[in-house]
Order: structure tokens, then C-alpha cells, then sequence
């Protein structure tokens, strides 16, 4: 959690999608890992950082992704959930063109590029 002040928050689980949803935002943004779990301790100090921000969570399509789904949507129940076709199952192997799509719509701004082809 940086020290720059953003007003949108975007949850993923490992580094590889959070790096590939880095490389497709065009706005400011802060993108939180979780390493696909995460402590009730670190969602403590989470629901508390995240307090006034608009909170997008992206997670994979798969057992994992869904477990963490359901924990987020208890603690964070103001979070919009973010879902890639299941056909993807990862995040991080997703398309570029299929997250930008799934990233504008939740008025995330992306670059361009990515929404061709």
C-alpha cells in the first residue's frame, strides 16, 4: 500500500496478475496481492486502508479464487466483484483484450490498445 493517495482498489491474488492488470490500467490505482490467501489480521488492516476508496475485487475463476470471493464479499460487501469468463480460469492467463473488457466495465480506465483485436 503505497503512500500516494489513489481512490480505486484492485484485489488479485498472485504477482503474475497483478502485474498483467498493472500493465492494462491507465488510471491511478492501487493493486493488491493477496498470494491467494489471506490472514484475518491483514483483512483487518485491508477493511480499514480501504475505507472511502472504491474496491474492485479480480480473482480467478477457480476454487481458490471463488473461497476468497465468498470471504470478500463478507468483510467488503461495498467491493464490486470483477469476473473473467471461466473459460480462462486464471487471471493471469486471461487475454489482455478480455480484462481490459472486464476492467472498462467497472469505469476502469484502460489503454486502448487492448480492447482491439
Amino acid at each position: 500500500m503505497n503512500d500516494e493517495y489513489v481512490d480505486k482498489v484492485i484485489i488479485v491474488e498472485g504477482t503474475s496478475d497483478k502485474k498483467k492488470v498493472k500493465s492494462i490500467v491507465k488510471e491511478p490505482v492501487e493493486i493488491i496481492c493477496t498470494n491467494g490467501t489471506i490472514s484475518m489480521t491483514k483483512l483487518d488492516e485491508l477493511v480499514e486502508f480501504l475505507e472511502d476508496k472504491d474496491v474492485y475485487i479480480l480473482l480467478d475463476a477457480d476454487e481458490a479464487g471463488e473461497k476468497l470471493r465468498k470471504r470478500f464479499k463478507r468483510e467488503i460487501p461495498e467491493a464490486e466483484h470483477l469476473y473473467i469468463d471461466r473459460m480462462y480460469r486464471e487471471v493471469a492467463t486471461a487475454p489482455q483484450n478480455h480484462l481490459a473488457t472486464v476492467l472498462l466495465g467497472a469505469n476502469i480506465d484502460v489503454h486502448t490498445k487492448f480492447l482491439e483485436g
